[in-house]
């Protein structure tokens, strides 16, 4: 569980331990971040550019989840390095404790490719995910201001628009955790 994994980590290593990785943990989520939801929007663009209006229109749930896919592909690159060094400075006892040590480690002994050799599963798990977050989102939102809001998206207040936003990112959470989950049991740690 959650509570034992806390007391054997502390157990372990003190206090301490539940900060192992943070900055590779930050730097790198950040990145992805970053390129999920800035790719996701420039892919959204470029798909519906490729089908012109009327075919985004009636297709727009698969170039949400086009879109999403790609973005999340790039998004993984950008996060990987990071997640390598996080991965061997959590489980691997006395390798380096901070990024500014593990990451040139890595580099040193093993190339670029020590930092990629995690790719594989993060896309497994990540990919399925992102294509479930924004497609959900997406379709939540229409769904939300069709049937349960009693006025169109455009006669509605910010804070009833941010309602909105935020009940259709909780259902598409939801949906992301049932999807991901497979992966998350297959996936080595």
């Amino acid at each position: 569980s959650l509570g034992n994994g806390f007391k054997v980590s502390v157990a372990e290593g003190g206090m301490a331990a539940l900060t192992l990785g943070w900055a590779p943990t930050l730097v790198g989520y950040s990145m992805q971040g970053v390129g999920k939801f800035g790719f996701y929007e420039a892919f959204k663009n470029l798909y519906s550019g490729m089908l012109g209006e009327e075919k985004t229109y009636l297709y727009r749930t698969y170039m949400y989840l086009a879109a999403s896919a790609s973005a999340e592909f790039f998004a993984d690159i950008l996060l990987c390095p990071m997640e390598s060094v996080k991965v061997r400075i959590q489980t691997t006892p006395g390798w380096s404790t901070t990024l500014r040590e593990g990451f040139p480690r890595i580099l040193k002994e093993e190339g670029v490719n020590g930092f990629y050799k995690g790719l594989a599963p993060l896309w497994a798990r990540q990919i399925p995910y992102t294509m479930m977050k924004f497609a959900c989102f997406e379709k939540t939102v229409e769904i939300l201001y069709k049937y349960v809001v009693p006025k169109p998206r455009s006669d509605c207040s910010k804070g009833e628009q941010l309602m909105v936003t935020f009940t259709a990112g909780y259902i598409a959470g939801v949906f992301c955790a049932i999807v991901s989950h497979p992966a998350d049991c297959a996936s080595p740690s």
